[in-house]
C-alpha cells in the first residue's frame, strides 16, 4: 500500500512509481513459454491486458497497432501496459504475406508455433529458432485507466537480466498450486513492472510519470506531491524545488508529465480519496484531511465534481458493489 495512504508523514521517503504500481493491484492472467520455427506469424485482437515478451533466443518482429514495428532480440523486454491488437512475426526467416500460424499448446506446457521439429538420427529434435516467455496480466484497480495513462504506453529494455528472471519467477509461480500463490504472484508481479519501468532507457520515451520522475526538474514536485498529499501546494511552491520560474516549470511539467501540475495533484488526490472510500475505513472528514482539503464540505464539492457523485454516495456504493 502507497506510504501516502497511511496519513502524511513530513519528511517521508515517497516513490510514486511504488504508489501507482501498488494501486493498480496487478494480476497474473497467464504466462506461457513460447517456442517458434521457420517462418511464423500470429496476430491477437482479443487481449485488452497488459502484455509482456522477454525473448530468450532468436529475434522477431513485433508490430503493435498504432506503433512502428519493433525488431526484439535475444535478451530483449518490451511491455504495453495497455495493448489491444498485436502481431508477433519471424524475421529470419521473414514471414510471407498471408501466412497465418496457429500456436500449438504442448503436454510440457510450451507453446510451438510454426514448422514442427523433426528429431534427428539421435531422436534429439533441434533448438527452436525463437523462444521466448509471454505474459499478460491484468490491473484489479477500478481507477487502472487513469493510473496507467500516467505509464509509458510501451517499455523496451534490452539486456537486463533481472527481467529474465523476475518474468520466470512469475511464470513458475503462476503455474504451481502452493499456498498464497496469489499474494505471491501480486507481489512478483508488481517487482516486475517497476524493475521493467525503471530501467526503461528509451530517449523517446512517451510524457508521463516515469518521464517525470527522470526529469531533475520535474521530478523532485512529483515526490513532493506524493509525499504530502495533504499539503496546500501551489505552482510557485512547486516551481521554486524545481529551481524555475512559475511559467517555466508549468511549461516544463506539462510537457513532460503530459498534465499541468495541479491536474496532476488534483487527479492523485482523487485516486486516493476513493481508495481510502472504498476500503470503509476512513469518514469523509478523514479523508478531506488526508489529501489536503480544509474541510469536509470543500472535499466534497471537489470530489462530486470530479467523479460525478458525492463521497458518501460513493462510499456507500463502493462497498454495496
Amino acid at each position: 500500500m502507497p506510504k501516502s495512504l497511511s496519513g502524511p508523514r513530513s519528511g517521508a521517503h515517497s516513490d510514486p512509481l511504488s504508489d501507482v504500481i501498488s494501486l493498480l493491484r496487478p494480476q497474473a492472467v497467464s504466462s506461457k513459454l513460447a517456442e517458434a520455427t521457420g517462418p511464423f506469424r500470429v496476430r491477437r485482437d482479443d487481449i485488452h491486458e497488459v502484455f509482456y515478451c522477454m525473448v530468450l533466443a532468436g529475434c522477431l518482429l513485433l508490430e503493435v497497432d498504432g506503433k512502428p514495428p519493433l525488431e526484439v532480440r535475444a535478451g530483449d523486454f518490451v511491455l504495453i501496459p495497455a495493448v489491444s491488437g498485436f502481431t508477433v512475426s519471424s524475421l529470419d526467416p521473414p514471414a510471407p504475406a498471408g501466412l497465418v500460424s496457429r500456436p500449438e499448446p504442448g503436454e510440457d506446457g510450451i507453446v510451438r508455433i510454426g514448422r514442427k521439429r523433426e528429431p534427428d538420427e539421435k531422436g534429439a529434435c533441434p533448438p527452436a529458432d525463437v523462444q521466448q516467455l509471454i505474459g499478460h496480466c491484468s490491473f484489479g484497480s477500478p481507477d487502472a485507466e487513469l493510473l496507467v495513462s500516467l505509464l509509458p504506453d510501451m517499455v523496451v529494455v534490452k539486456g537486463e537480466g533481472r527481467l529474465a528472471t523476475l518474468a520466470g519467477l512469475v511464470r513458475d509461480e503462476a503455474r504451481a498450486d502452493r499456498p498464497a500463490r496469489d499474494v505471491v504472484v501480486e507481489h512478483l508481479l508488481q517487482v516486475l513492472l517497476i524493475e521493467a519501468f525503471r530501467s526503461n532507457t528509451r530517449p523517446d520515451a512517451t510524457s508521463g510519470l516515469l518521464r517525470g520522475l527522470a526529469d531533475a526538474r520535474v521530478g523532485p514536485s512529483l515526490r513532493a506531491m506524493h509525499e504530502t498529499p495533504s499539503a496546500a501546494w501551489s505552482v510557485p511552491e512547486l516551481a521554486a524545488r524545481a529551481g524555475l520560474s512559475r511559467s517555466a516549470f508549468f511549461t516544463r511539467f506539462n510537457r513532460v508529465v503530459g498534465l499541468a501540475p495541479m491536474a496532476y495533484l488534483l487527479n492523485w488526490r482523487m485516486t486516493l480519496a476513493k481508495h481510502m472510500l472504498r476500503s470503509g475505513s476512513h469518514g469523509i472528514a478523514d479523508v478531506s484531511f488526508r489529501i489536503g482539503y480544509g474541510s469536509a464540505s470543500a472535499f466534497s464539492t471537489a470530489f462530486t465534481r470530479h467523479v460525478g457523485a458525492s463521497p458518501a454516495r460513493f462510499a456507500k456504493s463502493a462497498i454495496a458493489g
